[in-house]
């Protein structure tokens, strides 16, 4: 069998993935990008079960996957979906002293992310996460 076209792809894609992050924020590097995304990523991981977030995973490019379960401590207690301005908090908490990402964090990367995944099943799938989880993703107008 071939290698499947989203690992053979994985790192030009993920190059796409932080310059549309990167340019929706206003960041001016890619590693702010990725220590934004990085931070959000892990907000929302917070909240979700084991078996939730493996699912939610599941739909994630490849590398975007990678960072999503990255030391991650499966025994930390599972959180609840907070206001908005406290889960962005805790994404910009992520590398404190070096974390420039702006208080539109959340969606930014949810802007650069539906780009880049199938939005139909990411929002099939958001729908059966715990209550929280589609607003988190949610694409607002106005930031």
């Amino acid at each position: 069998m071939p290698i499947p076209m989203e690992y053979q792809h994985a790192s030009d894609d993920f190059e796409h993935f932080l310059k549309d992050a990167c340019d929706v924020s206003g960041l001016t590097t890619r590693n702010q990008t990725y220590t934004m995304a990085q931070g959000v990523l892990q907000a929302f991981r917070r909240r979700l079960s084991v078996p939730d977030a493996i699912r939610f995973a599941g739909i994630l490019p490849p590398i975007v996957r990678a960072i999503f379960v990255a030391d991650w401590d499966t025994d930390e207690p599972q959180r609840p979906f907070e206001d908005r301005d406290q889960m962005t908090r805790e994404a910009q908490s992520l590398r404190k002293d070096h974390n420039f990402a702006p208080k539109s964090c959340i969606h930014d990367v949810a802007t650069a992310l539906r780009r880049h995944v199938d939005e139909q099943a990411f929002d099939r799938l958001l729908t059966s996460l715990p209550p929280g989880a589609a607003d988190f993703w949610q694409v607002r107008t106005s930031r």
